[in-house]
């Protein structure tokens, strides 16, 4: 089978893991290729996300890496099995790989948190809200470019609707509610829209400006849940496009960072009332 072009973050991901418990086994790829009658150039492709893998490869090799944790096991076995075939799979070629494996991503996580600070948060924005968004970039985008990110952007709510959908709990700094990205229109349907979500039961939180010792300005990100803990993965944007940062390391950090900045925001019930006021001013 020929490798992959453009492997999605979640088949990376199942390499990196499974690169990680070789290491931790003291082997090298060639020690494990061997293991499985390939190469090591074939094992390499593997543990790069661009070739795919079985799930009884999967546990075979696991069980050679003498991992013993069998809930990681059976994790990395299902996402091995896995060959969704999502809604995001419509916009290959059309927008940027990043925006399909952040669907992708969302749309696996068994719960979502997010922390904003200029912007709504992107699973909660109305059509206008978002177009103004996009429609900001330099150069600007023409409709054929523009239209695509929005419908995506509005389609990723399925992550949070329906039967299925994932727990979500999001952090907005009062900046993101008074910014008029648009006119006074849609910062009012924008607004409205919050409140609607809040009343499906989704978890919305305001740091007010008021707030005192709030000095994270820069903690803006979305931290998804995967099947066990070690499967988390946190988006972060940057100037150079969207990191996925899934080190243990890094998701302890930013488990304790969205803790930090969670108490500093008004309670959910405050929150929502901070939410309607600032409709009224508007």
């Amino acid at each position: 089978m020929a490798p992959r072009n453009q492997p999605t973050a979640r088949q990376v991901r199942l390499g990196t893991e499974l690169r990680r418990l070789r290491e931790a086994a003291g082997l090298k790829a060639r020690e494990a290729a061997g293991l499985l009658s390939s190469t090591s150039a074939q094992m390499s492709q593997v543990e790069a996300g661009l070739a795919g893998v079985s799930p009884e490869r999967v546990r075979r090799l696991a069980a050679h890496y003498a991992c013993a944790d069998e809930a990681l096991v059976d994790a990395l076995a299902a996402m091995a099995a896995d060959r969704t075939q999502g809604w995001w799979d419509e916009f290959r070629g059309v927008l940027p790989p990043a925006f399909l494996d952040v669907a992708e991503l969302e749309h696996h996580a068994t719960f979502l948190r997010e922390v904003v600070i200029t912007h709504v948060p992107g699973l909660l924005q109305t059509p206008d809200y978002a177009r103004a968004v996009f429609s900001y970039a330099v150069p600007e985008l023409p409709p054929s470019e523009l239209e695509p990110r929005v419908e995506h952007r509005m389609r990723r709510r399925a992550a949070i609707e329906g039967d299925e959908a994932a727990t979500y709990e999001t952090v907005v700094h009062e900046c993101a509610l008074r910014i008029l990205v648009a006119d006074r229109r849609v910062a009012r349907d924008q607004l409205r829209a919050i409140l609607h979500q809040i009343d499906r039961g989704h978890t919305v939180r305001v740091i007010p400006f008021g707030v005192t010792g709030f000095a994270g300005a820069s903690s803006a990100m979305l931290y998804t849940g995967g099947p066990i803990p070690q499967l988390d993965t946190v988006l972060r944007d940057s100037p150079h496009g969207t990191a996925f940062l899934d080190a243990e390391s890094q998701l302890d950090r930013f488990r304790k960072l969205f803790r930090k900045v969670e108490t500093a925001a008004l309670p959910p019930g405050p929150s929502r009332d901070f939410v309607h006021r600032t409709l009224k001013d508007l």
